[in-house]
């Protein structure tokens, strides 16, 4: 065959359309080189390029014409169109785009950045409405560190998420995601509500506080914190637990991997005696965290063993993805403080949840929506896709 034609079609979806299109075709003897169809708010656009003989083409074109007249579609026919090939040079990715409130500006200025820096929008749709609403753009380019750089700077004037990660592979298939506990997967900081019942938050805040300011490191600050809860009595532990707040979207995130087969596993510098009944709820497969020592049913104000610190997390991460045997290129980490900043960069792609701007300014990207299951969305899951799972349960 040596000619072709391009053929978009567009107008009211029902049933049937893509049909009596191609069966008007029967005649010509045409080939299908490409196709694409999408809906959208109930109307239907149909692209084909269509391989046929050049003494055919007029043919073609007059019977697409004639049969979107019938149909009440319009129809644009463009002879000679090309078969777009696959340039190697240049990188596929997937940019996501999330906010509660998605606004032109920020979807303007996404598009504009891209485009200065030579980066070619393929393809847009939109994943989610609710919690958030998030838009993936397809694209096609080669420095995808500059573009990661320019768009994070972005995210952070327009005041929306935007995540930028290769498309392929290992997008797909078994993952291992791995998060932080305090103010990520719950809402609280477990050491403050045990400290509250001690009688010593004014004590433990000021510790802290001294930490965030680079005046102590975790290990220390960690252990002189401790130390002010001794005494304390052991059921406080089971008490605590209790008064626990799960982040939005937690449950739904883990329900939604369980389902997709990934694996599940949570690390903190928080104690296993609060988060080990947290985790059987969730049915991770794997936590690390610190333990409390406890003598004749009270604290001790000491931790048993070695301290679950910043390199703690990054090595549990690395122990998670060996006993599972899964590549690091397909392990996400999820977490809001400098605790988190080695295992964030030791993932294949690091989450910054709700996070302090140098953990954001590290990451490979940012949530700063407060729903955990948006980190659905950057795994390329969708709304729709979450919503007639849990309808089949």
């Amino acid at each position: 065959m040596d000619g072709t034609l391009l053929a978009i079609l567009s107008g009211r979806d029902r049933p049937g359309v893509t049909a009596a299109v191609f069966d008007s075709l029967r005649h010509t003897r045409c080939e299908v080189l490409d196709i694409q169809q999408i809906v959208v708010r109930g109307r239907l656009i149909l692209a084909v390029l269509l391989g046929l003989s050049a003494t055919d083409v007029g043919e073609a074109r007059a019977t697409l014409h004639s049969e979107a007249s019938r149909l009440g579609m319009e129809v644009e026919t463009v002879p000679g169109a090309s078969i777009a090939r696959k340039d190697p040079a240049r990188r596929r990715i997937h940019v996501t785009l999330m906010s509660e409130r998605l606004l032109a500006a920020p979807v303007a200025e996404l598009a504009r950045r891209m485009a200065e820096r030579g980066w070619n929008i393929d393809r847009i749709r939109r994943i989610a409405s609710y919690p958030v609403t998030a838009v993936i753009f397809e694209g096609s380019g080669e420095d995808i560190a500059d573009l990661r750089r320019e768009l994070s700077e972005a995210s952070a004037e327009l005041g929306v998420d935007v995540a930028v990660q290769h498309a392929g592979l290992d997008r797909r298939g078994q993952r291992l995601v791995v998060m932080d506990v305090d103010s990520t997967l719950i809402q609280d900081e477990v050491i403050d509500l045990l400290a509250e019942q001690a009688g010593v938050l004014d004590e433990v805040s000021a510790i802290t506080e001294r930490a965030m300011q680079g005046q102590m490191d975790f290990t220390e600050s960690l252990t002189a914190r401790v130390a002010l809860l001794r005494g304390l009595p052991e059921e406080a532990l089971a008490m605590t637990a209790e008064r626990i707040r799960l982040t939005p979207g937690a449950r739904t995130l883990c329900r939604t991997l369980r389902r997709l087969g990934f694996r599940i596993c949570l690390v903190s510098g928080g104690f296993t005696e609060i988060i080990a009944p947290l985790a059987r709820q969730l049915d991770v497969d794997g936590l690390r965290g610190n333990t409390l020592e406890v003598v004749d049913g009270r604290l001790t104000g000491r931790v048993v063993g070695d301290i679950v610190d910043r390199h703690g997390k990054k090595a549990a991460l690395e122990a998670f993805a060996r006993e599972f045997g899964i590549p690091r290129s397909r392990t996400v980490a999820i977490g809001d403080g400098a605790n988190d900043l080695d295992m964030l960069d030791a993932a294949g792609l690091g989450i910054a949840f709700n996070a302090k701007p140098l953990v954001r300014a590290a990451a490979d990207t940012s949530l700063n929506a407060p729903y955990l299951d948006s980190v659905l969305f950057l795994l390329g899951i969708t709304r729709e896709e979450i919503e007639e799972a849990d309808a089949e349960d």
